[in-house]
């Protein structure tokens, strides 16, 4: 778990957040943000139990929230169902009031060529990350509108065309879920409902770094930096900073801070970029070693 006290602060104290894939690593790093925000936040993941390779569950991110005196409910929610996203938006609104924020965190993963994908992968990826972004978004509109207003945050890119080959399944859902967030906006700006896209611009200690083994330590920042650059993003105007497709060192910056060394796993660590063209050299290392694995 990264350092609690956020390098920046916001008040969010009556609003009510929903998180999917709250569980573990991002997701449960950020619902303790909010939780310390002053939010009460709705736990949404499939995760019950930890187990190998998976550690955390929703109970345990509910436990930590209300181990530091905030309100948190866990809801078993198998993104891919939309009757589960609907129960956990239901959850939120009956038993915490409403719903204000909704951070889709909930993530599948598959860097494969388009030859390799079976259908089943192509549609996980799709399911967990595009078409649930879609439904949740949906789902949470109606409550946002009836308390003036909301944020929408989904952990995607910004669309850069020269990732999709050799992943064009992955980057497909991901580029959706950024477009879904491009377009949207336009639809609930009059609603004061901002909706943006946040995206981490080197590789986050996250279960998916560790058992892909994407580099080491050195290479890894705190899951802190995505925490913080959300906290600042919610604290803007909702009317003025919509239809995003933000980076989180960016973000930072625009809230005054330029000093990202605290974020590093290892003090005087080389965090490896995954946007950009050192992105794209990362990916091609990343799945030429996963291709000489399985072969």
């Amino acid at each position: 778990m990264s350092d609690p006290s956020p390098a920046v602060t916001v008040d969010l104290a009556g609003k009510v957040a929903i998180v999917t894939g709250a569980s573990r690593g991002i997701g449960k790093d950020v619902a303790l943000a909010l939780a310390r925000s002053g939010a009460a936040v709705c736990c949404a993941a499939r995760s019950e139990k930890a187990r190998a390779g998976l550690p955390g569950s929703i109970h345990e991110t509910r436990e930590a929230i209300e181990a530091i005196g905030g309100t948190a409910i866990a809801v078993k929610t198998d993104v891919r169902s939309e009757e589960a996203i609907r129960a956990a938006v239901s959850a939120a609104a009956e038993r915490l009031g409403g719903v204000d924020i909704l951070v889709h965190n909930a993530g599948a993963l598959f860097w494969k060529g388009v030859a390799e994908t079976p259908t089943k992968r192509f549609d996980l990826v799709m399911d967990v990350n595009a078409r649930a972004a879609f439904i949740a978004a949906r789902e949470c509109l109606p409550l946002m509108k009836v308390r003036g207003g909301g944020h929408i945050v989904f952990f995607s890119p910004p669309v850069d065309l020269r990732f999709l080959s050799g992943k064009v399944a992955y980057f497909l859902s991901k580029f959706s879920m950024t477009m879904i967030a491009h377009g949207l906006a336009g639809e609930v700006k009059d609603d004061r409902i901002a909706v943006n896209a946040l995206w981490p611009a080197t590789l986050i200690e996250s279960q998916a770094t560790i058992n892909h083994r994407l580099g080491a330590p050195a290479l890894w920042r705190k899951p802190q930096i995505v925490t913080d650059a959300l906290l600042a993003l919610l604290a803007r105007d909702a009317e003025s900073c919509t239809g995003k497709a933000l980076l989180d060192e960016e973000v930072l910056r625009e809230a005054g801070i330029t000093d990202f060394e605290r974020y590093n796993c290892v003090i005087g660590g080389n965090p490896a970029p995954i946007t950009g063209d050192g992105g794209l050299a990362l990916w091609r290392r990343a799945t030429h070693r996963l291709n000489e694995e399985e072969a």
